[in-house]
């Protein structure tokens, strides 16, 4: 069995019941599970590996509840930079069209180094466009070789504009085909055990590009095999209208009546749920992944989330698409809340240690995993350490180490343990070649772009 010991760092903010944060404390784990948590003093002193973390703040690895990988290849596409959601769709899906699984898998590993050099250890991923032979099993390979924890969602969309949907015909599969695939990839992939490194949940896209029949034989199907159920609900005003006059309710009126609420539920963005959509997400335990970069480049609006987390929502963040955020930093992410938050409700509707709460123990509940989200004996073993002398926490770390993370310019992790193994190490990702990948990736992004042109 291997052991590390995580050693003498400033701060370990641990996620615990207690909250704790622990000054001079270390973190010892064996194998893949956390063994013990507390001061330096008291733990282990040896270890199959020992760090140092002195100068540093360790605290558990942050959660990305929503994500959609392959845009990394398409961001800040001319024709999409100044668009609203769906103008933006709509100036993207031609270009989608042309994805391959090449540039499925290398996307992937582009989007989760990203992620994972900010902090992140584990990643949902909504991948619902399957052209040209792509399947979700280029991510999920791509993610087995990065090492990171990995919610891949089988995405789908089935109403095309002839049907009065958002997205192009060319890109819609049907429907019996999708809930086929998507059972042989719950049967192929997910793991339900604990400290799970990959599970599979069900996600049509949208309820503007599938139908009611679809979201309904979806609910089924996940709850027949235990897994969790995905999509995007309320984005911005046109979204709610488009549910309005489309089906006469609301965007949370909608989900319910299709079985779309639940404690194994998340919605995507929320951006525009009303009062009463608060309180039925409440009663229900439906979760909510709030994306606070993708909401402004978008213009879609100011999340509820203060009302949200008052309420009892279950609320992590997403960096959502790389072609609609044009980042995936975790903990830019986890600041972002806490400024817009702020910017729509007030100075104190949103703190810091909130912010990193919805990025661990929040994107934990969501994605329904009781084994991550907190550094305590028995959870696994998922850390990242940030480096308090970086030139952008000077001062700050002073005062607060802890809230500096998120007040100040996000720094990059120094190191990264996820499942109790390295990943980075002193700021390096150690699991890929990542300059090959990066290089790889920026020759099939201008193919991409280029083949519409």
């Amino acid at each position: 069995m291997s052991t590390l010991l995580l050693k003498n760092a400033d701060v370990v903010v641990t996620m615990d019941a207690g909250r704790r944060e622990i000054r001079g404390g270390s973190v010892f784990i064996r194998d893949h599970v956390i063994e013990a948590v507390g001061q330096a003093a008291d733990l282990p002193q040896s270890a199959g590996e020992v760090i140092d973390l002195a100068g540093h703040v360790l605290m558990p690895g942050l959660i990305n509840t929503h994500h959609h990988m392959y845009q990394s290849l398409t961001r800040v596409i001319p024709a999409a930079q100044d668009a609203e959601l769906f103008d933006w769709l709509s100036a993207l899906y031609p270009v989608w069209a042309g994805l391959t699984p090449e540039m499925i898998q290398v996307s992937t590993q582009v989007a989760m180094a990203e992620l994972i050099l900010s902090g992140c250890t584990t990643s949902s991923d909504h991948l619902y466009i399957y052209p040209n032979g792509c399947r979700l099993d280029d991510s999920i390979e791509a993610a087995v070789g990065i090492g990171m924890r990995f919610t891949a969602c089988r995405g789908s969309m089935s109403v095309g504009r002839s049907q009065g949907g958002l997205p192009p015909d060319a890109v819609v599969e049907q429907e019996d085909a999708i809930l086929r695939d998507t059972r042989r990839l719950i049967e192929t992939w997910h793991d339900a055990s604990s400290h799970s490194m990959l599970q599979i949940a069900v996600a049509p896209c949208s309820p503007f590009s599938v139908s009611r029949d679809l979201m309904r034989e979806s609910a089924a199907l996940a709850r027949s095999y235990g897994v969790r159920l995905h999509t995007h609900l309320a984005e911005n005003f046109k979204d709610v209208d488009y549910s309005r006059e489309k089906f006469g309710m609301t965007p949370a009126e909608y989900a319910e009546s299709l079985g779309w609420t639940g404690h194994d539920v998340w919605h995507a963005h929320c951006v525009q749920l009303d009062a009463a959509g608060i309180a039925l997400f409440a009663r229900s335990h439906t979760g909510v992944a709030h994306c606070p970069c993708s909401n402004m480049r978008l213009a879609s609006g100011i999340a509820p989330v203060p009302q949200m987390l008052a309420a009892g929502v279950p609320v992590g963040l997403g960096v959502d698409g790389s072609a609609s955020n044009d980042g995936a930093h975790m903990l830019g992410e986890a600041r972002q809340a806490l400024l817009l938050a702020r910017v729509g409700h007030g100075p104190a509707a949103l703190s810091a240690r909130q912010a990193l709460e919805m990025a661990t123990l929040g994107g934990a509940r969501v994605l329904g995993r009781e084994d991550i989200g907190a550094l305590a004996p028995g959870m696994s073993a998922d850390c990242v350490a940030f480096p308090l002398g970086d030139v952008g926490l000077a001062g700050g770390a002073v005062h607060d180490p802890v809230a500096a993370l998120v007040f100040c310019t996000p720094p990059r992790a120094a190191w990264s343990v996820i499942n109790g193994r390295v990943i980075v190490r002193e700021g390096r990702l150690t699991s890929i070649d990542l300059p090959e990948v990066q290089r790889r990736h920026d020759v099939l992004a201008r193919g991409l772009a280029n083949a519409v042109r």
